[in-house]
């Protein structure tokens, strides 16, 4: 390098301010501010709590993401770049000789769907950092964030932050980015330059000046990059003052005035973009499923899991021509990882039942069609894909095909589509590749027992202490379900003997599931089978995934369904995979012995389909209920087993885990089946003794709508069809004796019913709530086995559907107002079981 050369390089390397005369004409047009405009907007939906700086947020586009804490600071991804990460604030005030650290003041957190904003309020200031990532976000863009501020006294805020310009996971990057600062006529911004001339970002805060701006005679050292406002009340209190951020992947584009006209331009739109995020979700609101129970706060939480999924859809990168579900997002500290912010099969096939449910079809098609593209050349769907898999030797690596359960779930989720939208025309443009899945699942059987198993790949666990297993039931469990899917798949595109075939694996496999793993001295299922026919006998939940698509049950799980229920596997915060009875149970572990809502919803599910309505309840309110305590709207990925804490590295905005509110809701709960081709609703509801009624908007029924209103009257609960679509759907139910009179479907309804509260408990808590284990309905009687901790006392809500009755109690007794049963547990140690009986 030439003598001459060598001070522009340093200049470059240690941020001396750059000033480009070219640059300022560009950007006179953009202003030192933006215009206040309404902030508050109409998407019916927002929690507002105190901020807890020790508790995450997440903000989420189809093209970037805001991770933060919720003391306002926060990392920036424009994907798949980490611009910057630990943006922070602090404030000079005039005449007030101490420096003020703004995120210490964070006060109050507000979460919509739209956006999300932190106010910090101090004696002299209140500020409101708002968040948002555009839902049409233009090439380059993908977060954006503004500043709302008001104050006594003049001050000069500075905002801090350490540029990182990292691709995501697992690409390489270069070292620490370049930071430039390049002068205009109202401020300036930062240009973060990388080592090769193809790849930047630029960020502004307008009207802003740089900080720190070590000159290139300092010894090399980091230093965070700055921007510094002034502030005067008297002013500037009309102002917002926008964060600006932008990518460049071209050496055109990275030019600095190719990304001044970047920023110029998104402060322009900055207000149409804002606007358009408040569309969005009002419109997604109002058109996908919405429930209107009793429970105003279950109804929100429902409407959070779904807004939930539809945030984690992103595009693919850098062509945007793609759109599929990421896994979830959690701050990545030092890291390129945040959280799971990446593309995995099995997690988005188990959420396609809850996208499908609230009718979602272009996202459904979207998803299959993502995951067909990548499909292996024998038939296998990935396991994982990375936002920057086109960056590396992907397939080389052990992560796309890991596992082997995507293959099946995406038969069942594509046959589930089938029945809700009768959408065959998209299985027959799809039909080779869904053959080809087809016969990759069939073929891999090397121990000849006719199912499915763990030699392609992982079946759920990803580690066993007593060594991976040959074959889970979890995979069996799903191969037997795969099998009905695939038949009606072939069924409805035209492929009779297929058909035919497939429907003969899916009774070979229950037949074989129930010889091969039922355990008649434990009187439950085995976890998996070795190669040596030998089993492994850890009780577990995962039988319950046997429940899912509603074709199959297991036939002896009553007992397992008791256990499930009790506090050996719920805790009061929903299920643990694995029995503490086990040696190597570990209730920190991830595979072992935590709390995952996904779990739980399974369980939950398999619940309500076996006639075990109380404990369902108990389970589906535990994962609704989680939407309110960490990342607020989202459920997070697992907590511990033994206390209520999730994990420090639990991604907090996880995607199956807010399936895992909307499926067992609409599918247990309301008992919803569809079967589009015939023109059929069932409707088998559970409805929580407390209602008298619900309704249930925007169900989706082939190419259109229905609603559903529901209510008690008396012994009976009287189904009602509505909207435009209704003329032509047929409304029949599991229950027995449920008839069609005057255009409603009328259930009977038992005499007597019961009912329980449901609640998370305070943080650190160990499990000791009520637990009902098993629920036995007569003409006359109804038995409950409870378990609940020695020497406590538990109430039950009483709900009389016949009111002359006269009812007997045994094992309880009334309370005053004759609404609650109230019932002692006798003195002893940990869980006590009781048998409460009522009969008339």
């Amino acid at each position: 390098m030439s003598s001459a050369s060598l001070p522009a390089a340093l200049a470059l390397l240690f941020s001396l301010a750059a000033t480009t005369p070219q640059l300022v004409s560009q950007a006179s047009d953009q202003p030192a501010h933006l215009a206040k405009f309404p902030s508050e907007n109409s998407v019916p939906l927002k929690i507002v709590r105190e901020a807890v700086p020790s508790k995450p947020f997440t903000v989420v586009g189809p093209r970037g993401a805001i991770l933060g804490q919720q003391d306002g600071s926060f990392e920036a991804w424009i994907f798949p770049w980490k611009i910057f990460a630990n943006l922070r604030i602090t404030a000079q005030m005039q005449d007030y000789p101490v420096s003020i650290d703004v995120n210490e003041q964070a006060a109050v957190i507000e979460v919509r769907p739209d956006h999300t904003s932190i106010t910090f309020s101090h004696a002299n200031f209140t500020i409101r950092e708002i968040l948002f990532a555009p839902r049409e976000a233009p090439d380059g863009a993908g977060v954006l964030a503004f500043f709302q501020i008001d104050a006594v006294r003049p001050m000069t805020l500075t905002f801090e932050f350490t540029p990182e310009m990292k691709r995501m996971w697992p690409a390489l990057s270069d070292d620490r980015p370049s930071p430039e600062w390049v002068k205009t006529a109202a401020s300036g911004f930062y240009v973060l330059h990388l080592n090769f001339p193809d790849h930047a970002a630029a960020i502004e805060i307008p009207g802003a000046g740089p900080g720190i701006l070590a000159p290139y005679q300092e010894r090399p050292k980091i230093y965070p990059l700055q921007f510094v406002l002034h502030f005067d009340p008297a002013h500037d209190g009309d102002k917002l003052y926008p964060l600006l951020l932008t990518t460049a992947d071209t050496t055109a584009d990275s030019d600095t005035v190719a990304l001044a006209a970047k920023l110029s331009a998104l402060g322009r739109s900055f207000e149409s973009l804002y606007e358009q995020n408040e569309s969005y979700f009002r419109h997604f609101l109002s058109e996908h499923l919405v429930i209107e129970t009793p429970d105003k706060q279950f109804d929100e939480a429902f409407a959070w899991a779904q807004v939930s999924i539809d945030q984690l859809k992103v595009q693919t990168t850098p062509s945007h021509q793609e759109t599929a579900l990421v896994a979830g997002f959690y701050g990545s500290g030092d890291s390129a990882r945040p959280g799971f912010g990446w593309y995995f099969g099995r997690d988005a096939l188990w959420t396609l039942y809850a996208v499908n449910s609230y009718g979602d079809f272009q996202l459904t098609r979207d998803e299959l069609e993502f995951l067909l593209r990548r499909q292996s050349p024998e038939g296998k769907i990935i396991h994982e894909w990375a936002q920057t898999a086109d960056l590396v030797d992907w397939k080389s690596l052990p992560y796309a095909f890991a596992s082997s359960d995507a293959t099946p779930l995406f038969l069942m989720a594509a046959n589930d589509y089938l029945q809700i939208s009768g959408d065959t025309a998209f299985l027959k443009m799809h039909w080779t590749s869904l053959e080809k899945a087809w016969d990759f699942e069939r073929s891999h059987d090397s121990d000849d027992d006719g199912i499915y198993e763990n030699s392609e790949g992982s079946g759920w666990v990803e580690s066993w202490p007593p060594g991976m297993p040959h074959q889970e039931i979890y995979l069996a469990a799903l191969d037997q379900q795969a099998s009905t899917a695939f038949s009606n798949i072939a069924r409805a595109t035209g492929h009779e003997q297929l058909a035919d075939d497939a429907q003969k694996r899916a009774a070979h496999i229950a037949q074989t599931l129930e010889k091969e793993y039922f355990l008649p001295d434990a009187n439950f299922y085995a976890f998996s089978r070795n190669a040596d026919g030998s089993l492994d006998q850890s009780p577990t939940i995962y039988p319950a995934v046997a429940s899912w698509d509603g074709t199959f049950n297991l036939s002896r799980a009553q007992n397992m369904l008791s256990r499930w229920a009790s506090q050996e596997f719920s805790t009061d915060w929903g299920t643990r995979d694995l029995s503490p009875s086990v040696s190597f149970y570990d209730p920190i572990s991830y595979h072992q012995g935590s709390v995952w809502p996904l779990f739980t919803g399974w369980v939950a599910l398999s619940e309500y389909r076996n006639g075990r309505s109380l404990a369902g309840y108990t389970h589906l309110m535990q994962n609704a209920d989680l939407t309110w305590q960490q990342d607020l709207g989202a459920v997070t990925e697992l907590l511990s087993g033994e206390f209520f804490r999730w994990f420090g590295r639990s991604t907090s905005h996880q995607l199956w885990s807010s399936a895992m509110v909307v499926t067992p809701t609409v599918r247990g709960m309301f008992g919803l089946e569809w079967s589009a081709g015939a023109n059929t609703l069932t409707v088998t509801p559970s409805l929580p003794a407390e209602w008298n009624e619900a309704k249930i908007s925007g169900v989706p029924f082939a190419q259109s709508r229905v609603g559903l209103e529901m209510r008690r009257n008396g012994s009976t609960l009287s189904v009602r069809l509505t909207g435009q679509g209704s003329q032509a759907v047929k409304l029949v139910s599991r229950s027995p004796d449920a008839r069609v009179e005057n255009g409603e479907l009328r259930i009977p309804l038992p005499a007597v019913e019961v009912g329980v509260a449901h609640g998370l408990p305070e943080a650190g808590a160990p499990t000791s709530q009520l637990k009902i284990l098993d629920q036995k309905q007569s003409p006359r009687s109804l038995q409950l086995r409870l378990s609940a901790p020695a020497n406590s006392h538990q109430a039950i809500f009483l709900r009389l559907n016949e009111p002359k009755i006269r009812l007997k109690v045994d094992g309880a007794e009334f309370a005053a107002d004759s609404a609650q049963l109230r019932t002692q547990f006798p003195p002893g140690i940990g869980y006590i079981e009781k048998t409460v009986t009522l009969s008339w």
